[in-house]
């Protein structure tokens, strides 16, 4: 089984995500990104929502990544609303969407509207395949890339007026790299032998 440490994690070069990010914030922009993203076979999928530090205060999702190789759409959900075209590509079953802790997200974009998500591959239950422990987005980029995820900007507000240039960067990255995962296991190019991120063997109890 393949595993990391966070002191390891630590060591790793930060990665960026090399492609342009998209803000849409009205429905019309909305309507267009979405006609645009249905003619994709595959987008990596994720959403931010504004961290509460008051117990029992829940926001509702601010922002939807969805990003292809070369562009991540920056959906800011507390102004455009889901929309309809928005929940029919959530279930078009026809377009993976791949995504990490799905199921957190569709608990949280719940409290927009209801839909019926389809053609999600979680990426917790897909890498298993490949025996990698490791459930955290960062550590098993970690795993498969030698690079790391910076966490900086999970807990900004991401109901500003203006989202800054390294929350943009932070939100694109995120989604691009299940993506950028998913293909690179499909694809067979992981090499388990040269994989240095091993975890001891558990002790069988006496």
């Amino acid at each position: 089984m393949f595993g990391i440490s966070k002191e390891q994690v630590a060591t790793l070069p930060v990665v960026s995500f090399p492609g342009r990010t998209i803000l849409v914030d009205n429905a019309a922009d909305l309507r267009s990104a979405v006609a645009w993203l249905s003619k994709q076979p595959m987008v990596g999928f994720d959403t931010e929502t504004r961290p509460s530090f008051k117990k029992g205060c829940l926001h509702k999702p601010s922002l939807m990544q969805l990003s292809t190789q070369e562009e991540c759409f920056l959906i800011r959900l507390n102004h455009t609303g889901l929309t309809q075209p928005l929940i029919d590509f959530l279930q078009n079953e026809e377009i993976l969407k791949i995504g990490l802790s799905v199921n957190d997200d569709f608990r949280c974009l719940h409290r927009i509207a209801p839909f019926e998500p389809q053609g999600f591959v979680e990426l917790q239950d897909f890498v298993k395949k490949y025996d990698i422990a490791d459930n955290s987005l960062q550590k098993i980029y970690a795993i498969i890339f030698d690079g790391r995820i910076s966490k900086a900007q999970r807990l900004t507000n991401w109901e500003a007026d203006h989202l800054t240039d390294a929350q943009q960067a932070y939100a694109a990255l995120d989604a691009w790299a299940c993506m950028k995962i998913y293909n690179y296991l499909l694809s067979g190019q992981f090499d388990p032998d040269k994989c240095t991120y091993i975890l001891p063997p558990v002790e069988e109890p006496k």
